[in-house]
């Protein structure tokens, strides 16, 4: 299905199950674990599935029960599935096709962080004569296209003094560029946490890393819901949005470190990936599902980008576009309210969180 029908389609589609009988709350992810397992990692949605949170927050609503998809084919996938009223949240869906989905009709509202600060790697093979980010000019690269991995990509390169004209670009999906770099398909592949397990066992190497650079790299993603089901039923959207931040809570607290980084190893990647990936960083960096400026700066800054880079054709309004109210909630039902850090819209620390000072027992 192509975006020239979504229009057609909210008017008719983007509907949700009704509630005389049983409500279904139908959670999309955008993607999965290795070889296609029904799991996520690197972000609180993975908790709060594994532990079944939000299935935990409707104990007590017999009628409601709560489903999980967790798509391949990412953020557009995603957004396609939104299209044709299959889904009424997103967890975790990247900026860059929230936006996209926005500016060609989906009717969305953004209720909180689902993952800031993501770190972006640049692995080659391990007898690649590549050093730098510079030296991708010319060269076969791969990157999942439309998804928030290329705008984060395009501005590492920016950054470095290229643009995607100097690059040749190969457009495959997470597992599939991980086999392509590493059978010699492609020369060099932006990506995640996924390739420093292979960077351990000598079948990648990693030659840069935003965590070392401007701290408004990276991606970002966010907790979404349908405006369809939100005004149906804001009660339930209320119970979802708590569920995910007992489940941010959990995965920022440091005490659970350990618990957290196996927890995401149900998605296939092993322990040590996670360990390496968060190294020297708090886990609450990444798990906040705060609204602060940085997150808002961060969208509008990927909306004139993706609008620049011709991947929308329209300015997308970003400011009302966030529906805060159930997270500001949530946070004081759960006494949270200052339990994160907050950033100002360059990444500087404006305050400190609570998570920084204690290491508050799990839920």
């Amino acid at each position: 299905m192509k975006f020239a029908h979504i229009a057609a389609l909210i008017g008719g589609l983007l509907a949700t199950a009704p509630a005389s009988a049983e409500t279904l709350i139908r959670i999309g992810y955008p993607g999965t674990g290795i070889d296609d397992r029904p799991y996520a990692y690197g972000d609180y949605a993975a908790v709060a599935n594994v532990q079944q949170l939000v299935e935990a927050e409707f104990k007590d609503v017999p009628d409601v029960k709560v489903s999980w998809t967790f798509f391949r084919g990412a953020g557009p996938a995603l957004n396609e599935s939104l299209a044709a009223g299959q889904l009424d949240f997103a967890a975790g869906l990247g900026d860059l096709p929230s936006i996209v989905g926005r500016s060609r009709g989906l009717q969305t509202k953004y209720l909180a962080s689902a993952g800031s600060h993501d770190a972006l790697y640049l692995a080659v093979p391990p007898d690649s004569q590549l050093k730098t980010v510079e030296d991708l000019k010319g060269h076969k690269v791969a990157q999942f296209r439309g998804t928030n991995l290329q705008i984060a990509t395009d501005r590492v390169l920016e950054k470095h003094g290229l643009t995607e004209k100097d690059i040749r670009f190969v457009s495959l999906d997470s597992n599939a560029a991980t086999a392509a770099l590493v059978s010699g398909n492609v020369e060099a592949s932006f990506g995640g946490s996924e390739y420093l397990d292979l960077a351990k066992r000598g079948a990648v190497k990693i030659i840069y890393s935003t965590k070392n650079d401007d701290p408004t790299l990276g991606r970002n993603a966010g907790l979404l819901v349908t405006a369809e089901f939100e005004k149906a039923h804001p009660e339930f959207t209320a119970k979802v949005v708590r569920a995910f931040v007992k489940a941010a809570r959990f995965g920022s607290d440091e005490a659970n470190r350990q618990a957290v980084f196996e927890l995401w190893s149900k998605a296939g990647l092993p322990v040590e990936s996670f360990e390496a990936d968060f190294k020297d960083e708090p886990l609450a960096h990444r798990m906040s599902p705060v609204v602060d400026d940085f997150i808002i700066a961060r969208y509008k800054d990927q909306a004139e980008r993706a609008k620049a880079y011709g991947l929308v054709k329209k300015d997308v309004d970003i400011d009302s576009w966030f529906e805060t109210k159930y997270l500001k909630q949530a946070l004081a039902d759960l006494k949270l309210e200052n339990y994160w850090p907050t950033f100002d819209a360059k990444g500087q620390k404006v305050t400190e969180g609570e998570v920084e000072h204690t290491k508050a027992a799990s839920n």
